[in-house]
């Protein structure tokens, strides 16, 4: 069982216990190896509020790009983050935000690993005659 603040020390709330059930069953360098990839591509809460607040000066909609939602990226751009409202909504909702897109990278992370840990067999993926 891997120790989660040792391997990802900045996590916090709701992402921390998230995590935490999901080193549970890994090993050390399993662990490990989860940790660097999300690491690297998880995204920071307090990150998802400066760029939430910059949708106030005339660049609505940045976090929503970083959060790699593109159609309401656009929108919140074209209408200036649905008049104020929708920046609004998103600047007392940052954390869960930030929560859900990290929840979603943290599935992505462990798919990738399952892959490279069991890679599939091509001569299974050959037609039986």
């Amino acid at each position: 069982m891997a120790n989660v603040l040792r391997h990802l020390p900045e996590l916090e709330g709701m992402e921390l216990g998230y995590i935490q059930g999901i080193l549970k069953n890994m090993n050390e360098e399993q662990a490990h190896m989860f940790a660097q990839v999300y690491r690297a591509r998880r995204k920071d809460a307090q990150m998802v509020l400066i760029l939430s607040l910059v949708g106030f000066v005339g660049f609505a909609g940045l976090h929503r790009f970083v959060l790699g939602q593109i159609g309401l990226g656009i929108l919140y751009l074209l209408t200036a983050g649905l008049c104020f409202i929708g920046t609004i909504v998103d600047l007392v909702n940052y954390k869960s935000l930030a929560y859900e897109y990290n929840v979603k990278v943290a599935h992505e992370t462990l798919s990738m690993m399952s892959h490279m840990n069991n890679p599939e067999n091509p001569a299974s993926n050959e037609p039986i005659i």
